[in-house]
Parts: C-alpha cells; structure tokens; sequence
C-alpha cells in the first residue's frame, strides 16, 4: 500500500522525530509573529527568512525536493555570508559583509537578535536532513527560478533603504553606475552560479544524490 503523508509525519516510516518537528514548528511561529510585528511582511522576502520557512515546511513533511532546494538557498548566504560576518565581527570587530550589523546594535531587543541565530542553525539542519533524505539534483533549477522570483518580489515590493537581498546595489546605498533593471538582471544571474552551483556540484560529488543502499533500486526493478 501506498504511504500515506500528512504535514506531520508520526507513522512508523518517519525519518524524523515527532519532538523536533513540534520544536521548529513553534519556533518558526515565535518567529514569524516577531518579524512581521516589528518589520512588517516584506521581511520574509529575505532569502534567509524564506530559507527557515522552507526548512521547517521540509522537516514536517519530510520532503526531500523541498530540504535539498532550502540547502541551496541557506549554505553559502547563511553560512559564509551572515556566519562570516558575524565571525569576523566577534574576532577582528570588522564587518566584511554588513550582513549582521543589526546583531550588535543596542537599539534593537535581545530577543529579536537571539532569534536570529537561527542562522547559524539551519544549514547544518538543512545538510542531516538532506543527507538523510539523499540530495534531489531537481533542486538547481527549482531553486534558481525560487529566487527569481523572490528576487524580482524584493525589487517590486521592496524599499531601497532596507536593499532586501540586495537588489538595489552592495552595501547600504543604492548602486548608481548601472542602471537598476540591470543590476536586477546580475543579481538574478549571479545568486544561483555563485550560491547555489558550488553547493549543487560539491552534493553531486559527495554522492548525497545517490541512495544509500539498493532497496529503492529493487523496489523500481519490481
């Protein structure tokens, strides 16, 4: 028969804890009621942010094509871009990226930049969860045209001054030495070569995307 799949996986055939499950649910919601309260909607457009909703989405449904695509999306901005940043800030009190500024500004509450650890969280999540489900190469394009997408959202709908995933230049000012469709058209160009390629390629070497033993191969022969 069939396996029956529900949001939350409790049957026998799950491969993740009901506990985990229940605690990123809550969280997720702890989340979204802080950032939509104190940012507004707009806030979720951030690649990050969409990268958490997707990972949880992934975790309760147990959905290998959605936890590979949020891999892609989280490892390099979450790991090198924002825990760069961080780190260096904490070693050498210099911000590389400008990308976690906010956590050490005093202005802004302690629990809203607690919760924002959560980007140190994910990815490695995000990699168990893959590797436990094997990599789906579908990711790649899926992905690219998700931030597509997100990215021509975030231009749309966006302000400048707040530069979500940044559309509108590097740093905290607007580019000026091109015009802006085609910085948009870089930006779309170049998050999903520079981001989410290496981490596709560096799976596909690993052989994340291969089955770890042969019972699905004999279940296709059947």
């Amino acid at each position: 028969m069939p396996k029956r799949t529900t949001f939350l996986r409790i049957d026998a055939h799950a491969t993740f804890p009901l506990w985990m499950k229940v605690v990123a649910l809550l969280f997720l919601c702890v989340f979204i009621y802080s950032s939509w309260n104190n940012y507004g909607l707009t806030n979720f457009l951030w690649f990050s942010c969409a990268g958490l909703i997707g990972a949880v989405l992934a975790l309760c449904l147990e959905s290998r094509m959605l936890a590979s695509m949020m891999l892609l999306a989280t490892f390099m901005a979450d790991v090198v871009g924002w825990g760069g940043d961080f780190l260096f800030k904490l070693l050498m009190d210099w911000h590389p990226f400008g990308a976690t500024r906010y956590m050490f500004d005093q202005r802004i509450s302690t629990f809203s930049r607690v919760i924002s650890l959560y980007h140190l969280i994910v990815p490695p999540l995000l990699a168990w969860m893959v590797h436990k489900l094997r990599y789906d190469t579908r990711a790649l394009p899926a992905q690219t045209l998700c931030s597509t997408i997100i990215l021509l959202l975030s231009y749309a709908l966006t302000d400048p001054a707040r530069n979500v995933n940044c559309v509108y230049g590097l740093g905290d000012q607007p580019q000026t030495y091109l015009p802006g469709w085609l910085w948009l058209v870089v930006v779309v160009v170049y998050v999903p070569v520079a981001f989410y390629l290496p981490v596709h390629l560096l799976l596909r070497r690993l052989g994340w995307h291969l089955k770890q033993n042969k019972e699905a191969e004999l279940c296709k022969a059947e």
